[in-house]
């Protein structure tokens, strides 16, 4: 029988990087959900130990990494519906395939990575919340690394927060 309410951490672009602030951000949550781009396995063994977790690869994950993680996850809790990805674009310039994918499945949430770009929005067009948790990691353009917790209770997303972990220079 699931939880009643269920605390999540949700990240994404680590490439490779785990440290102890993400550690101290993530103790508290029930399952951490990683967008792609993970990187090494000592990143996705680390959150292992931590919680449940749920993770796609992304694009420079090896090959090793995407034998173990799908492409694409999809799975329901307290009746929302839930689809990752990895590379997905944005409401209005969504990647190629995702928004026929979208219109198909009609996810109550959408999550993906890539972008470096954290960004919470609900998105009209096919009726769900769109969520990027930005990039956790210290690899690429972004400026501070950020990460999201939230809970699921009773078919809805509450207490939903950011966490910037630090800036990078």
């Amino acid at each position: 029988m699931p939880k009643l309410k269920l605390r999540v951490g949700l990240l994404s672009d680590t490439h490779s990087h785990w440290d102890d602030r993400m550690t101290h951000h993530l103790q508290s949550v029930d399952e951490i959900w990683h967008a792609g781009d993970i990187g090494d396995f000592h990143v996705l063994d680390t959150m292992t130990q931590m919680a449940p977790v749920k993770a796609v690869y992304g694009n420079i994950d090896d090959h090793r990494m995407r034998s173990e993680l799908p492409e694409l996850l999809e799975w329901e809790i307290h009746g929302l519906k839930f689809m990752m990805l990895h590379i997905g674009g944005r409401p209005g310039r969504y990647a190629s395939g995702v928004r026929r994918l979208l219109d198909a499945q009609r996810p109550d949430v959408f999550i993906c990575g890539h972008s470096h770009l954290l960004r919470v929005e609900k998105d009209t067009s096919w009726g769900g919340l769109y969520i990027n948790p930005g990039a956790a990691g210290k690899h690429g353009f972004h400026r501070i690394r950020t990460l999201l917790r939230f809970d699921i209770q009773l078919g809805l997303i509450e207490n939903l927060e950011v966490v910037e972990l630090e800036t990078v220079r």
